[in-house]
């Protein structure tokens, strides 16, 4: 299995709320489970093959905001959080906006695609939690909304 079908798996279970995930074959065995901690992928080969093959697990973002600010807008994939289409464009979002469940709130780059991330909340944004161009980790944290 490609870690391009994991992360697709990995997205559908996120943005479907599914907590586990399994698929058996013969060439492989995976097991995707999520969680409030964190997320972890399992694979192994079958007992014919010698050695197992194993995906790290993916930790969870650091705990950058406080447990009473429930209501954020999460990164659905590992990448590079970018805050504007472009190094010119105004940003996509600014504190104080008001913002609807379609509403582009930033792009997050993965292996050279570049995906629009909606905000899928509506509500007024209170806070930018990560820097324009630094990278971010699936299920991190990106802004609080109100």
């Amino acid at each position: 299995m490609k870690i391009d079908e994991i992360k697709t798996i990995v997205k559908m279970m996120s943005d479907n709320d599914l907590t586990e995930f399994k698929i058996e074959a013969e060439e492989y065995n995976l097991c995707i489970k999520r969680g409030n901690e964190k997320t972890q992928i399992f694979t192994a080969a079958p007992a014919a093959v010698a050695a197992p093959v194993a995906v790290a697990p993916v930790a969870a973002p650091d705990a950058a905001v406080p447990a009473e600010q429930e209501n954020t807008i999460d990164a659905p994939i590992v990448g590079t959080f970018y805050a504007s289409p472009s190094p010119e464009a105004k940003a996509f979002v600014s504190v104080g906006d008001k913002v609807t469940v379609d509403t582009v709130v930033c792009i997050v780059e993965a292996m050279k695609v570049m995906n629009e991330i909606k905000a899928e909340k509506a509500g007024v944004i209170k806070e930018i939690l990560v820097e324009n161009s630094t990278p971010v980790e699936y299920g991190q944290a990106l802004f609080v909304i109100e």
